[in-house]
């Protein structure tokens, strides 16, 4: 008698084997065109597929377009802004830009959602054709997919402790609070929201108050959305995503890092990198080199260039210093560093265009990382146990430097509200040589081994994966 190939059948299992085959298995992703963005939507795209779904990028053209070659796995369906010139969106502020980016997406992306259904096989009667991730600074995806009876859920590709700050600016507007605090006020705690001091705030010298908090009311709501991913760490956010999981009501899914998880890497870098970098590295002692770098989207004076520059100087410490092209206001590149800075340097310090950041991190020879504290710049600190030398721009990043340093304590944070080069050559000294920064490190490395623990089989974010793939085909 031929053996039965499985002598315990599950008629239950087999029902849902058969279910999984009809149920939807194409997801569409819209990402906010902007490097901090598209990385993070990528890198789910990556780690989706590996767990069998078709992806498809829905992108609009004239913003810092995904190179498809990079990424033979997806489709990609790109649509054009309305309107004659894309670039006037720029014009404005923070919240015209946002504003202005999903008026100008709204059609055009439905227009493109609904031919991609019309192309895509026919389905049996009653299934999903597809669900539809969108960045949640790019909400009229969540608009379209309403139009198209799609169920979409928001990627969130910040902090979750950050998110709970824009959250509070309501509250502070309805209490008084102004857009500039008065020096006194700036480190006392704000009510209702530790450890956050005032300077901690998510505010910018570029947005008012009330222009935040009417930004905030767009960007932070779940609409009709199903769910939430979120590129964090359950643990090390759980007082923060407790607080909004009340709020929202709906299932959440910490599946952070997302660039760990997406195996093997995701190329998700606009700007072409200077792998030269590695070669100098490799030269340096261990843990030696500080790493600079202040991101895709920030701006520096000349001032401030050269406060660094000088501080770096004095400090005695090797160096590798990513200095976008143009984020000096007013030059080129690096035109306006002091006169002799880079002769009196020489080998010990080495300026790039832009570096391959997860790879600089990695490498045995960085010892700390000077940073706008960006949250995918914090996420890959972290877990490459690298501390952190924190100068927040605006934003999120500021509620990030305030829970690295004070918080998690794997970092110190400038506390002048100006670049001062004093202050700069006595940070990096605490971070790279005291023994204060040995202390910092030891911290940072400890973090690292919990992270590492998270991403594997039975962690915290491994788990979650699993769990958004089946909330996903339970749609």
């Amino acid at each position: 008698m031929m053996e039965n190939p499985n002598p315990n059948p599950n008629p239950n299992q087999n029902q849902n084997q058969a279910r999984r085959r009809l149920v939807c298995r194409s997801v569409v992703l819209v990402p906010c065109p902007f490097q901090g963005h598209v990385s993070p939507m990528l890198e789910l795209g990556s780690v989706l597929h590996s767990k069998g779904f078709s992806i498809t990028i829905a992108h609009c053209e004239e913003i810092n377009p995904p190179n498809p070659s990079n990424h033979p796995d997806f489709a990609f369906l790109p649509f054009r802004l309305s309107g004659d010139d894309h670039q006037d969106i720029f014009s404005g502020g923070v919240e015209a830009l946002f504003t202005s980016l999903n008026a100008r997406s709204e059609s055009p992306l439905k227009e493109c959602l609904a031919h991609h259904l019309k192309m895509m096989p026919d389905q049996k009667e009653g299934r999903i054709s597809c669900i539809v991730v969108y960045d949640a600074l790019m909400y009229t995806g969540e608009a379209a997919a309403t139009q198209l009876k799609l169920p979409s859920l928001i990627l969130r590709t910040s902090d979750a402790s950050a998110l709970l700050a824009y959250g509070a600016m309501a509250r502070l507007q309805a209490a008084g609070y102004s857009d500039n605090f008065p020096d006194s006020k700036l480190r006392d705690p704000v009510p209702q929201l530790h450890p956050l001091r005032f300077k901690d705030l998510p505010t910018s010298k570029h947005q008012t108050l009330e222009s935040l908090v009417r930004m905030v009311s767009l960007v932070c709501i779940k609409r009709t959305s199903s769910a939430i991913i979120w590129n964090t760490l359950d643990w090390l956010e759980q007082p923060a995503m407790a607080k909004l999981q009340q709020q929202d009501q709906i299932p959440f899914f910490s599946v952070g890092p997302l660039f760990k998880l997406a195996v093997p890497r995701c190329p998700t870098n606009l700007m072409e990198e200077d792998a030269g970098c590695i070669s100098w590295l490799d030269k340096q002692n261990p843990q030696s080199v500080l790493y600079i770098s202040f991101g895709s989207l920030d701006f520096i004076d000349e001032r401030e260039l050269a406060e660094m520059a000088t501080g770096l100087a004095n400090s005695g410490q090797p160096f590798l210093w990513a200095i976008r092209p143009g984020s000096v206001l007013g030059s080129q590149w690096i035109e306006p560093l002091p006169p002799g800075f880079v002769e009196e340097i020489g080998e010990r310090g080495r300026i790039v265009k832009w570096a391959p950041q997860r790879e600089v991190l990695a490498h045995s020879a960085i010892g700390g990382f000077w940073s706008h504290c960006g949250w995918n710049s914090t996420l890959e600190s972290i877990s490459e146990g690298v501390p952190l030398m924190c100068s927040p721009r605006f934003g999120d990043q500021k509620v990030s430097a305030r829970y690295i340093s004070y918080v998690w304590k794997v970092g110190l944070e400038l506390e002048t509200e100006v670049m001062d080069r004093k202050e700069i050559e006595r940070v990096i000294r605490r971070l790279m040589v005291d023994k204060e920064g040995k202390e910092i490190r030891e911290r940072a490395a400890a973090l690292k081994e919990k992270v590492e623990l998270s991403i594997k089989a039975g962690g915290s974010s491994y788990n979650a994966l699993n769990a958004l793939t089946e909330f996903i085909l339970s749609l």
